[in-house]
């Protein structure tokens, strides 16, 4: 994954981070036994997808805000909901405003979204985070 995402990165103006991320129903459950602990997994994905960001900022990617983003989730297979996946871009937004790569993620920067799903159990998980063009 390291020497592909350094390839992709490198070819192109995409955010690859591999997942897993947590998902909804894993943060809800840290919350529902103790707030500090849903704070620590906060913290922990925010590090993990900020790192990937600046590796990707260290190879010139850049988004031009305001701007819509498109999330492409390869995953292995259905047995989680789109929507508890897709929870993780809590993550990456908050993740890109600590690396620097966005000023905020209001709207006057990101002026929506869309999730795309890819089901493939010989790829490896991740995530593709770039800019959507109509």
């Amino acid at each position: 994954m390291k020497q592909e995402l350094s390839k992709t990165t490198t070819t192109s103006n995409k955010i690859i981070i591999p997942l897993p991320l947590t998902d909804l129903n894993t943060y809800i459950n840290k919350e529902r036994g103790h707030r500090q602990a849903a704070a620590k997994v906060k913290k922990q994905m925010t590090y993990i997808c900020a790192c990937y960001i600046k590796r990707a900022m260290s190879h010139g990617v850049n988004f031009s805000t305001p701007c819509r983003i498109k999330f492409t989730w390869i995953i292995p297979n259905k047995k989680k909901d789109p929507d508890n996946i897709a929870f993780a871009k809590k993550f990456i937004f908050d993740g890109m405003m600590e690396a620097g790569f966005i000023e905020n993620d209001n709207l006057n920067y990101i002026e929506g979204f869309s999730d795309y799903f890819i089901v493939d159990k010989d790829e490896e998980s991740r995530v593709i985070v770039e800019v959507e063009y109509d």
